[in-house]
């Protein structure tokens, strides 16, 4: 069965994380969406109903009989059996929003909906950026039993330090962790195929470190915290959400944030996340233009693909970055970074687009991932339309 992921309700929520890639590919917990929804549903067939941008990226539907379904939440069992149960025509709809309909995509239409059935039960939903490090805890601990059920961890090296229970820690095949210490006491902990824990460091669950990356030497990890694949992160982190390919390789604090692919943060970059008076924390929200209020005392950065802080960058509490944004310019900047900024201060120039393509293009070879025409057009269409 096709699954059809919708971006109808929150695409323009989740920016600047949204600008390079649907709701469905974000991550949280060890899991990206879509990852999460093909294991739970076991289906390899994946498609999306995107922006019209993304949407050369991302595949469109094919038309055959598909569930449709807003994926950015947690089911119940319950739930999650009465999707798998869903016959043509039936949907789910959950606080008067469309949860999941089996529909014809050959002729899509809501209008085929013949039964509507609602959910009284409480859902984790996300609906905001910072919803993916707050709520990254409950994200950890459902993968982390959807991921190791049935299965036997890889043994721990007796040059570790441990605290906890065994059955709270899970290592991959081919990960190295050594002469460090790991706490499950406050949370699980998820070590990823081929993934390293260098020597010297502490971690206290839950963490997730996925397939390839690192954390290197000395790193002081709190949870809960998700390191996607193939990154680098050293220094001291505590409760963020980074989707993958980025470095955050050195000494510096990084606090309840979430980071997109293809960044770095530079040496000695500190990010705040709580204001000198303990007030609730303010954020850029890009579909209503305006600051809004986030009702949480702790958050820090919000950062979009592809971009860039120097050493000893100073980020204010709730600084939200677009992409392929290049901040090295001393002082603080503020808390709205443009995209494709050359400096990262307000009334900066723009990042030259070729040049954005260039580092891109490089940045990616690195990980051996090409940096393609579509990618190109992507990024020309975020720098030209937003």
């Amino acid at each position: 069965m096709q699954l059809v992921f919708s971006d109808a309700q929150f695409w323009d929520e989740f920016l600047p994380l949204t600008f390079t890639r649907p709701v469905a590919e974000m991550r949280c917990g060890i899991l990206t969406f879509s990852e999460r929804w093909k294991k739970l549903l076991q289906s390899e067939e994946i498609s999306y109903l995107t922006e019209d941008f993304l949407q050369q990226k991302f595949p469109k539907p094919a038309k055959v009989e598909s569930v449709f379904l807003v994926p950015n939440f947690l089911p119940t069992e319950k739930v999650l059996s009465q999707i798998r149960e869903l016959k043509l025509g039936e949907a789910l709809v959950y606080e008067d929003e469309l949860l999941a309909v089996r529909i014809n995509m050959q002729n899509f239409s809501l209008n085929q909906i013949e039964k509507m059935t609602d959910i009284h039960e409480d859902l984790l939903f996300f609906r905001k950026p910072t919803d993916l490090f707050s709520f990254n805890e409950k994200a950890l601990e459902f993968d982390f039993g959807l991921l190791t059920k049935g299965r036997i961890s890889a043994e721990l090296s007796e040059t570790n330090g441990f605290l906890g229970d065994k059955k709270d820690l899970f290592i991959e095949d081919g990960a190295a962790v050594e002469f460090s210490t790991l706490n499950t006491k406050t949370g699980k902990i998820y070590i990823g195929k081929n993934a390293e824990v260098m020597e010297g460091c502490n971690l206290r669950g839950p963490i997730a470190l996925c397939e390839e990356s690192k954390f290197n030497l000395g790193a002081k990890i709190y949870g809960a915290t998700t390191i996607g694949p193939h990154c680098k992160v050293g220094g001291e982190v505590n409760n963020i959400v980074i989707f993958g390919y980025s470095n955050k390789g050195h000494d510096g604090f990084v606090g309840n944030s979430v980071i997109g692919e293809w960044c770095n943060i530079g040496a000695d970059t500190n990010s705040s996340n709580l204001k000198n008076n303990y007030a609730s924390v303010k954020l850029w929200n890009y579909r209503t233009k305006r600051f809004a209020d986030t009702g949480l005392q702790f958050a820090g950065l919000i950062m979009g693909d592809h971009s860039k802080t120097a050493i000893n960058t100073q980020l204010n509490t709730g600084t939200v970055v677009g992409v392929a944004a290049n901040i090295f310019k001393s002082g603080f900047p503020p808390n709205l970074i443009e995209s494709f900024s050359w400096g990262g201060m307000k009334g900066d120039e723009k990042f030259k687009l070729e040049k954005a393509y260039e580092v891109a293009e490089l940045a990616m070879a690195r990980r051996k991932v090409e940096f393609t025409d579509i990618d190109r057009n992507i990024l020309k269409h975020i720098y030209t339309e937003f």
